[in-house]
C-alpha cells in the first residue's frame, strides 16, 4: 500500500480523499493556493504545502510546483480527485516518468476515452450506441460542420472533445446558428481548454442523462459496472441532482451494452474508476463521452450499494484485486448539488459563511469543506456541498430529502437551497417526467 499520497485538488472532494486514506492509514499532503491556507483540506492533511497564488494555472493547475510539492515530502502516489488535473494525460505521464503512481488510469487510457471524439468512435468499434456519425471528429471550420450536420441531421450538437461543465459546447438548429455561432464556440473552447477540437452529435429532445459507474483492474482482466445514474436535472449542461436508480428508464438490450462496456474497458487496459455517460430516449441508450475519473456524484452510488468506492480506486492503484461482482443496491439514493450562487440566475455567491448547520439522522450524508467563519472565494467552482439522502425506495428518499434540506442552513452567502425545495416538490419530478431541458424551461416559475 502507499505510504503517503499527495492530494491534487481542493474543497470537498480533497476532504473526501483524505478521509479514506487516514481509514486506509495512509499518510496525506493537501496542496493548496495562498487564499486556500484555512481550507478545510488543509487542517484534515498530515501535511500541507502552498503551491501558488489564488488563479488555478498558478496553483491547482501548476504542474512544476505539484511536481516540487510531491519531491518535497516524499509522496509516492497522487489523488487527482476531479477537476483540474483529474483527466490530464500530460500530468498521468509526467507522473509516471517520475515514478509516482498517479490514482487513475494511464495517460493513454486519458488521451482514447478522456477525448471525446476518441472514444466516440472506439465505443462505436464496441457495438456501444453512439449518435451522428463516428467520424464526426476533429470538425475544423464551418464547412466541415455544415457537412457534418447534413450527414446527422439537424438539430446537432457540437462539442469541444477536451470539454466538460457545459463548456464548449452548442445545439445548433439550423446552417444559419452554424455560420454565425462555430467559430465562436471553437474560440471558447481553445479559452477554456487549451484545445478546439470539436465534434457533432445528434441532439436528442427528450433525453434523460443516464451514466454507468465503471471501476476496472487491468492486471486481472477485470471490470465492473457498479449501477446507473440519472442525472437528467441539470442546468447549462450542470448536474444539480442525480439519483440511483432511475425508476423511469427501460434500456433494451441492456446485458449486451454492459458486456460490451466491460470489453471495451478490458482492451484499452483502462485502470480505476471511470464513468460512462449516456443520453436516454425511447428506451434506447447512446454513449456521449467518458470521464476518466472519480466523479463528483460518487456519494450517491456509494450510499446506494453501501460500497466505498475511493478505497478501492486506492487500492485497485495499490496493485490490490479487488472484486465487485456480488455488489447489489440496498437503497434508492439522490443527491442534491449544493453551490455557492444565485438560485435565480445563477450567478457565484462568494463570502464568508457566518454560520451552518448541517442535517443529520437517519439516511443523511453530507459531503462538504465548509465551516463557520471560513471563506467562498470566488476563483473556484461554486459546489460547496453535496447532501444525499437514502431511503427503502424513491417517496421515502424524497422524503429523507426534503427533510435534510430543511435543516441545512448556510448563512453569509446565497446558496442554491431553496430551488431544490422547489424541484422535490414539482409533480414532473415526482412523477419522473422531466428531460436535460426541464430545469431551463421552468425555472422562471420559480420563486
Amino acid at each position: 500500500m502507499f505510504k503517503k499520497i499527495l492530494v491534487a485538488n481542493r474543497g470537498e472532494i480533497a476532504v473526501r480523499i483524505i478521509r479514506a486514506c487516514k481509514e486506509l492509514n495512509i499518510k496525506t499532503v493537501a496542496i493548496h493556493s495562498n487564499v486556500d491556507t484555512e481550507a478545510m483540506h488543509v487542517k484534515l492533511a498530515d501535511e500541507s504545502i502552498c503551491v501558488g497564488n489564488a488563479l488555478p494555472n498558478q496553483s491547482y493547475l501548476n504542474i512544476p510546483s505539484i511536481i516540487s510539492a510531491i519531491n518535497i515530502t516524499g509522496a509516492d502516489a497522487v489523488h487527482p480527485g476531479y477537476g483540474f488535473l483529474s483527466e490530464s494525460d500530460k500530468f498521468s505521464k509526467i507522473l509516471s516518468s517520475h515514478k509516482i503512481k498517479f490514482i487513475g488510469p494511464s495517460h493513454n487510457s486519458i488521451l482514447e476515452l478522456g477525448n471525446k471524439s476518441n472514444a466516440l468512435k472506439l465505443a462505436s468499434e464496441f457495438n456501444i450506441p453512439i449518435l451522428g456519425n463516428k467520424t464526426s471528429k476533429n470538425i475544423e471550420n464551418i464547412n466541415e460542420a455544415q457537412k457534418i450536420s447534413k450527414e446527422i441531421g439537424m438539430p446537432i450538437v457540437i462539442k469541444a472533445a477536451y470539454g466538460g461543465g457545459g463548456k464548449g459546447m452548442r445545439v445548433f438548429n439550423n446552417k444559419e446558428e452554424i455560420n454565425n455561432y462555430f467559430s465562436q464556440l471553437k474560440a471558447e473552447a481553445k479559452n477554456y481548454f487549451g484545445d478546439d477540437t470539436m465534434y457533432a452529435e445528434k441532439f436528442l429532445t427528450n433525453a434523460k442523462h443516464i451514466e454507468f459507474q465503471v471501476i476496472s483492474d487491468p492486471s486481472n482482466n477485470y471490470a465492473e459496472i457498479i449501477g446507473q445514474r440519472d442525472c437528467s436535472i441539470q442546468r447549462k449542461n450542470q448536474k444539480i441532482i442525480e439519483e440511483i436508480p432511475s425508476d423511469f428508464i427501460k434500456i433494451n438490450n441492456i446485458e449486451k451494452i454492459e458486456k460490451n462496456i466491460k470489453n471495451l474497458l478490458i482492451k484499452n487496459k483502462y485502470e480505476g474508476l471511470g464513468t460512462l455517460e449516456f443520453l436516454y430516449q425511447d428506451n434506447e441508450i447512446f454513449f456521449i463521452e467518458m470521464n476518466t475519473r472519480l466523479q463528483v456524484e460518487h456519494p450517491v452510488t456509494e450510499e446506494a450499494y453501501e460500497v466505498d468506492l475511493v478505497k478501492y480506486q486506492i487500492m485497485v492503484a495499490a496493485g490490490y484485486k479487488v472484486d465487485l461482482k456480488d455488489t447489489i443496491k440496498r437503497n434508492h439514493t439522490i443527491e442534491c448539488r449544493i453551490n455557492a450562487e444565485n438560485a435565480r440566475d445563477f450567478s457565484p455567491s462568494p463570502g464568508t459563511v457566518k454560520f451552518i448547520n448541517v442535517p443529520g439522522g437517519k439516511g443523511i450524508r453530507v459531503d462538504t469543506a465548509l465551516y463557520t467563519n471560513y471563506k467562498v472565494n470566488p476563483h473556484y467552482d461554486s459546489l460547496v456541498l453535496k447532501l444525499v439522502s437514502k431511503g427503502k425506495d424513491r417517496n421515502e428518499s424524497i422524503s429523507i430529502m426534503k427533510r435534510g434540506l430543511d435543516e441545512l442552513i448556510i448563512d453569509g452567502i446565497n446558496t442554491n437551497i431553496e430551488l431544490h425545495k422547489w424541484i422535490l416538490n414539482q409533480k414532473d419530478f415526482v412523477n419522473g417526467v422531466y428531460n436535460t431541458n426541464w430545469l431551463e424551461k421552468n425555472i422562471s416559475r420559480f420563486g
